[in-house]
């Protein structure tokens, strides 16, 4: 059997709570002490010592970020570029993929922003075609409709784990073997799946994920990580390279690196790279199993409490749910109930049309308020959040 989260560790590990019911944690998780202690303490070294001497000193602990990253997600460390985000991430793994006039990319109603305009720029440039693919009743992505849309010119898959609103977790490991049997490229947006779900990229099936730090993985801020399967490497050119990424072996040529640091540059943030080794680490410690199982029953407890309150509505999807929890307030903005909730000292998010145009048009909402719990919120926050919702609407 698991050992049990220790709550009141993981709170004492994280002061904020004392002060704040913090349910925004798919925007940015609190940093337990130890992240924290890891940035400032590699900031006060280069201080004393200077930044490349302080990076030289550390530097095996700098290496072992990607051991970390890789026991996460169950890959080998030469599949792991350390980034900027989740963004730069994704971005780096679709700009590499050579796209040309009448290749077709497969999506989900779902699918954030950033990455939805990435498409429309490539078939913009490049000629390629965007089909979106519908829900299925449970509001995830259509498998069926998934199959019948592949043919010889689909060349990428890319969908969002877990998208930025509804709740829902989309079935990646059944997207997996599709994309798998089809011989697709397969791109996964993780950035909110990771950390608060036991992941394994062998299992999920895809050949590139992106993820960043600040959120369930409570890392710092300005990190995060692509894996890059090893098969697929040699496919790939990154949109840019540089002298970390490439080496400058004659007059006019480069030979890239063999491994996935090609996607890195060589200036980084060397205080928030050991911050995220260390965030990792820290869940590791803890056990991903746990957090996710925890996590769940939070998010659960939560959508049945504020479904219990008169003029709020639930809005999630999905027939696996996670913890983020969406929901809308009648008569008040997403926005408004942002603020109001705020001189309470809850921490939530606001999800606009903007975030997920598709899916939020398809479902007739401008707004919705996002709250998402992680493994150090309580029973306790639960009830106080819902009696906040329920002062709101009195």
């Amino acid at each position: 059997m698991p050992t049990p989260i220790n709550i009141d560790l993981a709170r004492l590990d994280t002061p904020a709570t004392l002060q704040k019911v913090h349910f925004n944690n798919a925007g940015a998780a609190l940093m337990p002490e130890p992240v924290l202690a890891a940035v400032i303490d590699h900031l006060n070294l280069e201080a004393q010592i200077g930044g490349y001497e302080a990076a030289n000193q550390e530097e095996k602990r700098i290496d072992g970020v990607y051991d970390s990253i890789a026991k996460l997600i169950r890959c080998h460390r030469d599949e792991i570029a350390v980034v900027e985000n989740a963004t730069r991430a994704w971005d780096m793994a679709f700009y590499s993929l050579p796209f040309k006039a009448g290749d077709r990319i497969l999506t989900a109603c779902n699918e954030y922003a950033s990455n939805y305009i990435a498409f429309m720029q490539v078939a913009k440039l490049r000629g390629v075609k965007i089909d979106v693919i519908d829900n299925d009743q449970h509001g995830q992505i259509d498998l069926d409709q998934l199959k019948e849309k592949i043919d010889d010119q689909v060349k990428l898959i890319a969908i969002t784990h877990v998208p930025t609103n509804g709740g829902l977790v989309n079935p990646a490991e059944a997207v997996g073997r599709i994309a798998k049997e089809h011989k697709i490229t397969y791109l996964l947006d993780a950035c909110q799946s990771v950390g608060q779900l036991d992941l394994s990229v062998e299992a999920i099936g895809c050949d590139l994920l992106s993820a960043t730090g600040r959120k369930y993985l409570r890392g710092p801020r300005g990190t995060g990580f692509l894996y890059v399967r090893k098969s697929i490497l040699d496919q790939l050119e990154p949109p840019f390279l540089d002298l970390h990424a490439a080496e400058w072996t004659s007059r006019d040529k480069y030979e890239m690196r063999q491994d996935a640091r090609r996607f890195e540059n060589w200036e980084c943030n060397v205080a928030a790279k050991l911050g995220l080794g260390t965030a990792v680490d820290y869940a590791l410690t803890i056990g991903l199993g746990n957090i996710e199982k925890r996590v769940i029953e939070l998010a659960s407890h939560l959508r049945s409490a504020l479904g219990e309150i008169d003029g709020v509505t639930v809005q999630d999807l999905g027939q696996k749910k996670c913890g983020i929890v969406t929901f809308s307030v009648a008569a008040l903005s997403a926005i408004e109930v942002k603020k109001l909730l705020a001189v309470d000292g809850i921490n939530v998010a606001a999800s606009t049309l903007s975030g997920t145009r598709i899916d939020m048009e398809s479902r007739g909402l401008l707004d919705l308020v996002r709250a998402s719990v992680h493994y150090y919120n309580t029973e306790e926050e639960i009830i106080k959040f819902c009696a906040a919702v329920r002062a709101i609407r009195s």
